[in-house]
Order: C-alpha cells, then sequence, then structure tokens
C-alpha cells in the first residue's frame, strides 16, 4: 500500500501526517522527501503525526532518526504524536523514547514547541 503524506502548516509548526504502514521503500522515500523539502525551506519546528501510521519498520526508524538530526544540526526540532501503543513500544525498547519528544495530541505537540 502506498503512503499518504498530508501536510498542514500551523504557524511556524509545519505538521507532517503519513497515512499507512512504514516498511521501507517508496513509502520512507516519501516521508524522507517530505522532511528534505521542509528542511529545504528553512522549517525548524517539526510535527510528525503517526496516529494514522499502522506499522513501522526499522528503516522507517533510521528515517526518523535521519529527520531528527538533520533537524538537530539545523537548531530545528521535531516532536512526534498520536503514537499506538505498538509503535511507543518499539521507541522504548530501542531508547528512542530518550531522543524524541512524543507528544499524547497534535495539540500537545503545538504546545511543545513554545
Amino acid at each position: 500500500m502506498k503512503l499518504k503524506i498530508a501536510t498542514e502548516q500551523n504557524g511556524e509548526v509545519l505538521i507532517i501526517e503519513p497515512k499507512g504502514a512504514l516498511v521501507g521503500g517508496e513509502e520512507t522515500d516519501e516521508l524522507r522527501d517530505a522532511v528534505a523539502e521542509s528542511i529545504e525551506k528553512g522549517n525548524k519546528k517539526l510535527i510528525v503525526d503517526l496516529g494514522k501510521v499502522t506499522y513501522m519498520n526499522s528503516t522507517a526508524i533510521g528515517a526518523l532518526v535521519s529527520a531528527h538530526t538533520s533537524y538537530s544540526n539545523r537548531k530545528g526540532k521535531i516532536v512526534l504524536c498520536n503514537v499506538n501503543k505498538s509503535i511507543k513500544n518499539i521507541f522504548v525498547v530501542t531508547k528512542l523514547s530518550m531522543i524524541f519528544q512524543v507528544a499524547d495530541t497534535r495539540p500537545d505537540a503545538i504546545l511543545a514547541f513554545t
């Protein structure tokens, strides 16, 4: 299934909302491209809303880590939100929960930038 990505601008905060399974290949490339485009445009505040992501493998996690590194190197910040329980468990087991800021809801994620 091809991943669909919705983007929304909320003031200075860009919100990327992938929908479907993030399992590598075209799906992960689409996420990487959306992040790269936001960096190219000078965005420094990014929310990745994972509420509609059904599955995520190591390739997708690598794409998120790469995005986090790119934003951090440019003094930007990424906040994840609406992370389902199984994906949240992956972040805990891999200790990525200590690297990524995770908010329960999109409004909470927006508040994380204030």
